[in-house]
């Protein structure tokens, strides 16, 4: 069994499952600093190479770069070279009217000095709301950044094709969307698969095993409510609300888990197997804590899913509600349910984004 790889961009190679760094962020529960650093090395040594963060990821940014300078040192430049890292660039939404350019530009330089490299393998930029300020004049300054060699290549993140063309349309060479998508959450499927096979864009998925509920652990629990300390389980409650009532959700989790027994796999290896497969998916992100659940992670490599596996599993599919739209519609309106559980506000002052010590 080897680890699939491809390709952004000619020379950005990129493991077909990375490493997710949102679960490091604190909001999912204490966070043991120096196991988590320590396990990014499993990751790298089992072809796991790419690791995706962000700007706004309270302290992550930082914990990839002592990792990364860690392997260095003990491993040398030819390793630690190895590992591919994605941010993101997310300016507060109380910023948005008045951000300048050379604001934009700090944030990146932070990022670069949290994570101790000389060049961001991919920036994926987001704008909260595109009705407020010049999203695509205050974003130009990173074409220039990737003539300086700062970036290798931009990608943006919880846009559909509509807020992208008009960045494709303003001569930005865009790589990737980072964007929910599941066989829970099937959205990208209305309309943004295609835009992005026409316009030479590659998927990034996250929501893959919807922060931990399409895993075994799940498999026949009672419906838990709404109520969790931990906001990425609030998140995905509310997506498979609108995927159907809990019971539904349960027929899905035991198809996963039918299909996975055959192929003595388990059904989050399943699950993440269905987004790979999926049009110009590029690769899916697994958020972890820790290492131990690589060798399940793995198991997606194992197998391949069949025209009968394909039935068993549409049919609790076709009997979805939702979710209905475009891709972070839902969330994307600050006043619903989903929107709500947002922050909108974590990047600092980009002013200090330099010297800034958390985002």
């Amino acid at each position: 069994m080897s680890v699939e790889t491809t390709q952004l961009r000619p020379g950005h190679t990129i493991s077909r499952v990375i490493r997710g760094g949102w679960q490091l962020a604190g909001d999912h529960g204490p966070v043991d600093r120096a196991q988590a650093i320590r396990d990014m090395e499993a990751f790298v040594d089992a072809g796991l190479f790419t690791f995706d963060c962000a700007d706004i990821y309270t302290g992550v940014e930082e914990m990839i770069g002592d990792f990364i300078a860690d392997l260095r040192a003990r491993r040398g430049a030819s390793v630690a070279d190895r590992v591919c890292v994605h941010t993101k660039l997310v300016p507060d939404l109380t910023r948005l009217a008045d951000l300048r350019p050379d604001e934009v530009t700090a944030i990146i330089d932070r990022s670069l000095q949290r994570l101790k490299i000389d060049q961001l393998d991919l920036v994926q930029f987001f704008w909260w709301d595109l009705s407020q300020g010049n999203a695509v004049d205050s974003l130009d300054v990173l074409k220039d950044l990737r003539k300086e060699g700062k970036i290798k290549n931009l990608g943006t993140t919880n846009w559909d094709r509509q807020a992208m063309q008009r960045f494709v349309d303003a001569g930005f060479d865009i790589a990737s969307a980072q964007v929910q998508f599941s066989v829970l959450d099937r959205r990208p499927q209305n309309g943004l698969t295609d835009w992005a096979a026409q316009n030479d864009l590659q998927l990034i998925c996250y929501g893959t095993l919807a922060g931990g509920f399409i895993t075994e652990k799940w498999l026949g629990e009672p419906d838990p409510g709404f109520q969790f300390e931990n906001r990425s389980l609030i998140k995905y409650r509310l997506i498979i609300d609108e995927f159907g009532p809990w019971d539904r959700f349960q027929a899905l989790l035991t198809a996963l888990k039918t299909v996975g027994d055959k192929h003595g796999v388990s059904l989050s290896a399943v699950a993440t197997r269905w987004v790979l497969d999926q049009p110009q998916v590029a690769a899916g992100i697994v958020g972890a804590r820790y290492a131990r659940h690589l060798p399940q992670t793995l198991q997606t490599f194992a197998f391949a899913l069949d025209e009968e596996d394909h039935v068993t599993l549409n049919a609790v599919l076709n009997q979805a509600d939702g979710p209905k739209g475009d891709v972070y519609l839902l969330e994307g309106d600050r006043s619903s349910r989903h929107g709500r559980i947002m922050k909108y506000n974590l990047n600092t002052n980009p002013n200090d984004a330099v010297h800034g010590s958390h985002g």
